[in-house]
C-alpha cells in the first residue's frame, strides 16, 4: 500500500531501475506528491465532486457539500434535499451518482473494507456497479483513497497526453496503448501515474488534476 511520501521515493526508485526511458520524465516531473486522500464514502463523494471541473472548484464544491450534510453517512446524503445539492454546487448528473453510492453503502451492495482489500479487478468491478461509477473513478478511488500499489487510470486525459510527451508520440495515445505502456512498470503503477500526472503539470503548466477521457 502506498501510505507514506517514503513510499512514493521508493517506487520511484524501482521505476528508474524498470525503465530507462523514466529517468528523464523524473527528472522534469520534480517532486511527486502522495496525493492520498480519505478513504470510504468520503473519499468516493470527493471524486465525484472532481470529476471534469478545476481543482480549486472540486475543492469549493466538496468544502460546501461538507457544510450541507455529513459525507461519512450515506443515510444522511440520501436525505439530503435537491436544494441543499443545487446549494453545494453538485450537478444534477453528480447528484444522482452521489445518491445512487450512497443507497449502495446503505443496502451493503458497497462495502469499501472489502474493496480495499479485494484485487484491483474485483474492487473496480465491485464500484462500477454502482450506477454513474465508471472505471476511471473506480481506479482514482484505489489509487487516491485506498492506497493501492499497482493501478493506471489509462483513460485519463492527462497521463495520455504526459505519455504522448515523454514518448514522442505524434498523437496522444489511446486508453489501450497507455495500459500496454504501463504494464512495465507494474507493480508501482500508481506511482507511474502520479509521476506522470506531475511530469503532464511540468510540461504544460497546466492544472494536472486527474479528469477522464470517458466514463
Amino acid at each position: 500500500m502506498i501510505r507514506t511520501q517514503a513510499d512514493i521515493d521508493a517506487a520511484l526508485d524501482a521505476l528508474r531501475l524498470a525503465d530507462d526511458r523514466l529517468h528523464r520524465v523524473i527528472e522534469a516531473a520534480g517532486v511527486v506528491p502522495l496525493r492520498r486522500g480519505a478513504g470510504g464514502l468520503r473519499g468516493l463523494a470527493g471524486i465525484i465532486v472532481a470529476q471534469q471541473v478545476s481543482k480549486a472548484s472540486a475543492d469549493a464544491i466538496f468544502a460546501r457539500f461538507t457544510q450541507e450534510i455529513d459525507v461519512d453517512d450515506a443515510g444522511a446524503i440520501l436525505a439530503t434535499s435537491d436544494e441543499a445539492f443545487r446549494r453545494a454546487g453538485l450537478s444534477r448528473p453528480k447528484q444522482r451518482t452521489m445518491l445512487a453510492v450512497a443507497e449502495a453503502v446503505r443496502d451493503g451492495a458497497v462495502d469499501f473494507a472489502r474493496v480495499e482489500a479485494a484485487s484491483p479487478d474485483d474492487a473496480i468491478a465491485e464500484l462500477v456497479a454502482i450506477r454513474g461509477i465508471g472505471v476511471w473513478t473506480a481506479e482514482c478511488y484505489l489509487l487516491f483513497c485506498a492506497g493501492h500499489p499497482d493501478i493506471f487510470p489509462a483513460g485519463d486525459l492527462a497521463l495520455q497526453a504526459a505519455l504522448g510527451h515523454a514518448f514522442e508520440h505524434e498523437t496522444r495515445p489511446a486508453a489501450a496503448a497507455v495500459a500496454s505502456i504501463a504494464e512495465r512498470w507494474s507493480p508501482h503503477r500508481s506511482v507511474a501515474a502520479r509521476l506522470f500526472w506531475s511530469y503532464y503539470g511540468a510540461v504544460t503548466r497546466r492544472d494536472a488534476a486527474p479528469a477522464p477521457a470517458a466514463e
